[in-house]
C-alpha cells in the first residue's frame, strides 16, 4: 500500500516539475501580448475613427514581406482584401440598423500609450461613414484568431465629453454605446485582472515561492495582504503616469525577485520579516500589472472605474493561486520528503526565473 502512494506522490512531483519546465519555456510577457489588441474608437456625426492596434498574423494575406508588420505600401496593395476582412470582422451599426461603411488608411502614429511591439502588430486606422447623423451606435468585434479563449481588445470609446473603457472577448462581442452599464464595464476589467494575473506565470511562481517554506494561516494573511498594498500602490502611481519605469527593467526586475525568493528558500529556515521582502517586492510587481492598463486611454471620468476593477480582479486571481497552493502544501507536512520536495521545487523555479531575466535582460 505504501508503495503504491510512493509512486502516486511521485508522479505528481514529476508532473509538477514538467509543468514548471513548460511554464520556463514560456514567456510571461509574450502571454500577455500575443494576443491583444487595442482600440482607440472616436465617435463623430456621421463618422467614426478607430485606430486599431491588432497581431498582424489576423492578416497574414497582406504582410508580403512576413516582418510581422503592415506597411504603407502593403496596405494600399491590399486594400480591398483588407475592407472585405475587417468590414466581416468588425461592424458599426446605428439605431436604424445601418451599417457604417469602412474605408483603411495606414496610420499616422501610434496610439500614445502603445507599448505592443511593432514586430508583431500592425496599426491601422478604420473610418466608419453614414450618410445621415448617428444616433446610437452598436459595435460588433469578431477580429480573434480560433479557438484563442485568451484573445482581448482593449478599446477607449471616447464620444464628445463621454469616455468609456470596454473589453471585447470572444465571449463578449458587442458593446452597445448608448446602454453599455456601468457595472458591465466594470466586469470587463474585473476579469481581465483575474485573467492577467492567472496567466502571468511570472506572478504566479513568486507567489508560490513565497508560500514554499510554509508557515501558518497567519503568515498567509501577512504576505497576502503586503503584497495587495504595495503593488496597488505601484499599479496607480504607474497607470496615473507618477512613475514609469522601461518595460525592459520591470520585466527583468521581476524575474530576478522569483530568483531570490525561491532561493532564499533553499538556504533560509525562519519566517521573519518575509512579510516586509514581499512589500518591497511587490512594488516591481506593480508596475508589472500596470502595463497591461497603460495600453488604453484612461481619461479621469473612466479611470477611476477601470483601475479599481482590474485591481479587484488581481486580488480575486492572488486569493485564488495562494489558497490553492496553501491547501496543496500543507498536505505535505504529514510526508517524511516533505522538505526535499518544497527544495526541488524551489529549485526549479531558480532556475526558470534565471532563464527568464537572460531572455529579458538580454533579449536571449
Amino acid at each position: 500500500m505504501k508503495f503504491k502512494w510512493r509512486r502516486y506522490w511521485l508522479s505528481i512531483v514529476l508532473f509538477l516539475v514538467s509543468l514548471l519546465v513548460s511554464i520556463g519555456l514560456t514567456t510571461p510577457t509574450l502571454a500577455h501580448w500575443a494576443d491583444l489588441s487595442v482600440a482607440e474608437i472616436m465617435v463623430g456625426d456621421r463618422k467614426t475613427v478607430i485606430t486599431l492596434t491588432f497581431p498582424t498574423g489576423l492578416v497574414a494575406f497582406s504582410d508580403d514581406n512576413r516582418d510581422g508588420q503592415l506597411s504603407p505600401e502593403e496596405t494600399t496593395k491590399h486594400k480591398p482584401e483588407l475592407e472585405q476582412f475587417l468590414g466581416e470582422k468588425i461592424s458599426l451599426t446605428d439605431n436604424n440598423g445601418q451599417k457604417g461603411k469602412l474605408s483603411i488608411s495606414p496610420s499616422q502614429s501610434l496610439p500614445p500609450n502603445i507599448q505592443i511591439n511593432s514586430n508583431t502588430h500592425t496599426t491601422l486606422e478604420l473610418a466608419y461613414n453614414w450618410l445621415q447623423p448617428v444616433t446610437g451606435l452598436t459595435i460588433n468585434y469578431d477580429l480573434f484568431l480560433p479557438n484563442v479563449s485568451t484573445a482581448r481588445c482593449l478599446a477607449t470609446v471616447i464620444q464628445e465629453a463621454k469616455t468609456q473603457n470596454l473589453v471585447f472577448t470572444p465571449e463578449k462581442r458587442e458593446f452597445s454605446l448608448i446602454d453599455t452599464p456601468v457595472w458591465q464595464q466594470a466586469s470587463s476589467f474585473i476579469v481581465l485582472g483575474i485573467e492577467h494575473i492567472l496567466t502571468g506565470y511570472d506572478h504566479v511562481l513568486f507567489l508560490i515561492s513565497l508560500l514554499m517554506m510554509g508557515g501558518g494561516l497567519g503568515y498567509l494573511l501577512k504576505i497576502v495582504t503586503a503584497f495587495t498594498v504595495s503593488h496597488s500602490v505601484t499599479l496607480s502611481l504607474a497607470v496615473l503616469n507618477i512613475v514609469s519605469l522601461p518595460v525592459r527593467f520591470v520585466e527583468s526586475a521581476i524575474a530576478l525577485t522569483i530568483v531570490y525568493v525561491a532561493a532564499e528558500n533553499l538556504w533560509r529556515k525562519g519566517l521573519r520579516w518575509r512579510w516586509l521582502l514581499t512589500f518591497i517586492f511587490g512594488l516591481v510587481h506593480g508596475l508589472g500589472f500596470a502595463g497591461i492598463l497603460k495600453e488604453v486611454t484612461l481619461t479621469k471620468s473612466a479611470l477611476g472605474l477601470s483601475l479599481i476593477s482590474f485591481n479587484i480582479g488581481v486580488e480575486i486571481g492572488q486569493i485564488l493561486i495562494v489558497s490553492i497552493a496553501f491547501i496543496l502544501l500543507n498536505q505535505l507536512r504529514k510526508y517524511s520528503w516533505e522538505l526535499t520536495f518544497r527544495r526541488l521545487i524551489s529549485g526549479c523555479i531558480v532556475a526558470i526565473g534565471l532563464f527568464w531575466f537572460a531572455q529579458r535582460a538580454w533579449g536571449l
